[in-house]
């Protein structure tokens, strides 16, 4: 790594808050300004610079060091100079500026005069070449073929049509014909006669029943897309689709499929506003600029196994991202100042200039950023950026290997959306980049960076205790004995404020007849209204790398591994550190428990990061080990195989104890069988203990 030699002196405790300065500046600066070997921190637009091609050459008979000799590179002739201490015989490596195109040389047969054509062979077919000015048969001259022109493609989910222009038609007139079964209109184009073929699109038109064959299905929380007549993915909720613990309460309430969708809202002058709107009102598109993906790659690559998807997705970062021709940025920090320096680098680079490459270079070492210096950024960064002593985010109350956005953040640091818009960027240009954050976010975090629905049960990732406590309001007799009303109160600095969670909620009384919609608001403040103005800059700076229709293919889980990457799992340390509990209480050797090793121990290593997110809530293993595993309490608890009689068909999942219910199976085929359906299709139990 570049700078491994000093990778020791970033551990400064007093820069761990940012410190409140001035607005980042407002754009990069352009090296052409500026001398960057010296340069003050910030991010500087670097020119573009052709890709070089490497060639070997063999120094010829006679030439000494110091002389000149010539060598045909790329079809073209070029220069190439002996260095000391080589003599003839050695090979060189030279370089040479990329050709776009093939270049070939030919040598001018005799009688051919200068601007006559000759033909030559190439590849199997005939070309003629004319022979320059000043050229003589017997010397050689370079050409390049010409480029085929590609025939016009079609707009994503457009169709193409060709058609014969008939008889009387004036150029620009309109005249009317049948395409794909509908009456379209066509404008003659200019200079085109009757007779002539031209082409023209239409946007695809699908019956109902083709309509319903295009989904993207996840088996996860019963959420599928759906392609609407708009071309859109919809949100359906499909209850079949999920294998998540069905409870009857006193008062009926939805508990899965009431879920909302975080909405981004365009305003004027490039702002935006956020909202929460019911999951099926939701919708993206199926087309992403730059790329030739549509509603039928969406659909095809969200079935295939987590790599290829990851695979996938590389492919079309690589269609978006700057060429390297086109020029890169390249950021500077000082290691003491890492963050703030960060910060005010990523917010002053354009949004049409987060795809090109990044460089980085701590001031004051060395050290070429070949990939090191970039890894070693993302992880002193991201490590700063979420610690709580930063003020931004915070520890979850379930699972403190997870962090949260603290609601408080702008308490803490006055500059604190500037830091929520860079975390977005981070953590976009990260995925992009195929870097490691090594900070876990909770999951409702994650279905926000997806637009991915989020209902009740997706608040016991942020307040079990909360979450457990509204439940409890569906199996009460008379809600109104409660005197509840729609409010909440949050403690701000040790100070109580009530806050509305509806207009006039203060003098709105919850009784059993709108408990849905206390529920409801609840749900809207806690997920999203609550940290609202965080959660919009997140998402912006996210976005601004990341296109989120090519999210599309991945569900909530497979992003935090996108993200954070597989675990590296110690499976002797796992099982030397799980306790068993229920039928297998001091039983490790029951035949359940043995299969279940048996089956864990030879799942592929993502499989094995989806069952730690199934029973833990987070593929993170904490640095000490399984030994240090925490619950929603902070204390430690470790995974814990709980044998159950009562279990039927799946195992169930205790996030908030890090703990599975087995139910007794009578084979090891059995149990491989419902455990692999239950971590692809997240069946977790919501149990009150």
């Amino acid at each position: 790594m570049g700078n491994d030699q000093s990778s020791q002196n970033g551990a400064h405790g007093a820069n761990n808050a940012p410190p409140r300065s001035a607005p980042p500046p407002a754009n990069t600066t352009n090296v052409s300004n500026v001398n960057i070997a010296n340069a003050p921190p910030g991010a500087y637009k670097m020119p573009g610079q052709p890709r070089n091609q490497r060639f070997y050459v063999t120094i010829p008979r006679g030439v000494r060091p110091g002389q000149h000799f010539a060598v045909l590179v790329n079809g073209q002739q070029m220069m190439v100079r002996c260095p000391e201490g080589n003599r003839q015989g050695d090979r060189l490596i030279v370089t040479a500026p990329r050709q776009n195109s093939q270049q070939y040389v030919v040598t001018v047969p005799d009688n051919v005069r200068a601007g006559q054509q000759f033909r030559v062979m190439i590849n199997n077919q005939e070309v003629m070449v004319t022979c320059p000015r000043g050229v003589r048969p017997g010397q050689r001259v370079t050409f390049q073929l010409p480029q085929p022109e590609r025939p016009p493609q079609p707009a994503p989910n457009h169709q193409m049509f060709e058609v014969t222009v008939p008889e009387g038609v004036r150029p620009e007139q309109p005249f009317a014909l049948i395409a794909n079964g509908q009456r379209v209109m066509v404008t003659c184009p200019p200079n085109i006669r009757p007779g002539q073929k031209i082409r023209f699109q239409l946007p695809i038109q699908l019956s109902q029943q083709q309509l319903e064959t295009i989904k993207v299905s996840y088996d996860k929380d019963g959420w599928m897309r759906c392609l609407g007549p708009d071309m859109k993915f919809h949100w359906v909720y499909n209850k079949s689709s999920t294998t998540s613990t069905t409870q009857t309460y006193k008062i009926p309430f939805e508990l899965d499929n009431t879920a909302y969708v975080r909405e981004m809202i365009p305003l004027s002058e490039g702002k935006y506003d956020i909202r929460f709107v019911p999951a099926t009102a939701y919708a993206i598109d199926t087309v992403v600029k730059g790329t030739n993906v549509n509603y039928q790659e969406l659909s095809s690559v969200s079935a295939l196994p987590f790599q290829q998807k990851v695979d996938w997705l590389k492919n079309q970062f690589s269609a978006i991202r700057v060429p390297w021709e086109e020029g890169h940025i390249k950021i500077k920090v000082r290691r003491g100042c890492v963050l703030q320096d960060s910060m005010e680098a990523m917010e002053s680079i354009d949004v049409t200039d987060m795809r090109k490459t990044f460089r980085f270079e701590f001031i004051g070492e060395p050290g070429l950023d070949a990939g090191g210096v970039a890894r070693e950024w993302f992880y002193l960064v991201s490590e700063r950026l979420f610690n709580p002593d930063c003020g931004l985010f915070q520890y979850s109350s379930v699972n403190q290997m997870c962090m949260q956005v603290n609601p408080n953040s702008g308490i803490a640091n006055e500059m604190h959306l500037a830091f929520f818009h860079m975390a977005g960027r981070l953590l976009g240009k990260a995925m992009m980049d195929g870097q490691i954050v090594p900070v876990h976010l909770v999951r409702p975090m994650y279905k926000h960076l997806m637009g991915w629905p989020v209902s009740l049960r997706d608040l016991e990732h942020l307040d079990d205790q909360v979450y457990r406590n509204l439940l409890e309001l569906l199996d009460f007799d008379d809600v109104s004995s409660l005197d509840l009303e729609f409010v909440v109160t949050e403690d701000h600095l040790g100070k109580a404020e009530t806050v509305e969670i509806v207009e006039g909620g203060a003098n709105k009384n919850v009784v059993n007849e709108n408990l849905a919609e206390y529920l409801e608001a609840q749900l809207r403040y806690r997920l999203m209204n609550k940290t609202k103005s965080q959660l919009l800059e997140l998402l912006r700076g996210f976005y601004d790398v990341v296109p989120e229709s090519l999210l599309a293919v991945f569900d909530f889980q497979e992003v935090e591994l996108l993200l954070h990457g597989l675990p590296n799992i110690d499976m002797d340390d796992w099982v030397a550190n799980t306790e068993y509990t229920g039928d297998f209480a001091n039983q490790p050797g029951h035949n359940v428990v043995f299969w279940f090793w048996e089956v864990v121990r030879d799942l592929e290593q993502e499989n094995k990061a989806k069952l730690l997110q199934f029973v833990t809530g987070t593929s993170g293993v904490p640095a000490q080990g399984f030994a240090f595993l925490q619950g929603n309490d902070g204390n430690i608890r470790k995974f814990t195989i709980h044998g159950d009689k009562n279990v039927q068909v799946f195992p169930r999942a205790h996030t908030c104890f890090n703990r599975i219910d087995m139910p007794i199976y009578s084979s090891k085929q059995e149990l491989s069988k419902y455990l692999n359906m239950a971590i692809c299709m997240e069946a977790t139990g919501f149990d009150i203990e």
